[in-house]
């Protein structure tokens, strides 16, 4: 879904190339050091944000990122109640008529596979701003940007990915991700309720990446570059006793932060609700606010290759 280094719509992590992430990283830090300078290269454009899903951060960052850029946007943020989907439409329909309106569709769905469906369809590129239980492709762009930002590399990393696996599309997105560089190693730490997904482990061993699986996260801690930590997501349980049989399982505290790595970084794609202590929020090596600050000039550089 690449055409050279422009981008026709964002799907999938799969589809990115190393050449094309290191084009993407590149252009987001221009745009970060002097966000002004590429003011107006979207001007005139329009981006539709088509949220089925609650959002804060990707929603917002988007906008941003769209008006930093001298575009406008519109959208909605309940579209499962707020659009013709309430009366019965398909998303393919749906779909259809957005993309005579704008220049960009920006979606997030509870349904895996809708951005494809969606893409399938759609007159103007499409953006998967997260499809459920399947993949949120910008939020593991802006990830690995923060890994390359703060150790300086992405080669060699070992990866610590905590809590709700079985449900997290970050974690997903990230780890197709992470089998684009050499020598990354990723360690799942995860109750076997919510353990990482079959086609993931296969993805990494097709592509040469070193995996496990660690129950105890304190044994995990003093070895890894990166904690990618996670919430249990209520709202993918269908059993309320499931999930209270695995909330809280995995918790970072100050005591936590003390056997980290002191050289390692704590990320998050937040929202968080217990599972990180806000006093270590302090902590130089809690990167998860710069992280999600770094959602904005990703974003910006994605929809600047999307549109130019």
């Amino acid at each position: 879904m690449a055409v050279g280094q422009r981008l026709q719509h964002v799907v999938e992590s799969q589809q990115f190339s190393r050449e094309l992430l290191e084009e993407i990283f590149a252009r987001a830090g221009e745009m970060r050091s002097d966000p002004h300078r590429a003011s107006g290269r979207l001007q005139g454009r329009v981006m539709t944000a088509l949220f089925y899903e609650p959002s804060t951060r990707t929603r917002l960052s988007f906008e941003s990122a769209m008006l930093r850029l001298g575009g406008r946007t519109m959208g909605t943020d309940n579209a499962r109640e707020f659009s013709s989907a309430a009366k019965g439409e398909t998303l393919e329909d749906s779909i259809r008529i957005v993309s005579g309106y704008s220049d960009v569709i920006v979606l997030r769905h509870s349904e895996e596979g809708a951005a494809r469906r969606a893409a399938a369809v759609s007159d103007v590129p499409v953006i998967n701003a997260g499809d459920g239980k399947g993949q949120h492709p910008t939020q593991a762009l802006l990830d690995m940007y923060t890994i390359k930002d703060e150790l300086g590399h992405i080669d060699g990393v070992k990866v610590a990915m905590v809590g709700d696996l079985g449900n997290g599309r970050t974690v997903r997105s990230l780890a197709y991700l992470l089998s684009k560089y050499k020598d990354v190693e990723v360690v799942f730490v995860a109750p076997s309720q919510v353990a990482m997904r079959q086609d993931i482990k296969d993805h990494l061993d097709e592509h040469g990446v070193r995996w496990s699986e660690e129950a105890d996260l304190e044994r995990v801690l003093p070895g890894v570059d990166v904690v990618y930590q996670t919430r249990i997501q209520k709202e993918r349980f269908t059993d309320e006793a499931d999930y209270q049989a695995v909330k809280g399982i995995y918790r970072i505290d100050p005591a936590a932060m003390a056997r980290f790595n002191p050289n390692g970084i704590l990320m998050h794609p937040l929202p968080r609700v217990d599972e990180i202590d806000p006093a270590v929020d302090s902590d130089p090596r809690s990167a998860y606010f710069r992280q999600a600050r770094n959602g904005v000039p990703i974003r910006m550089a994605v929809l600047d290759m999307v549109l130019s």
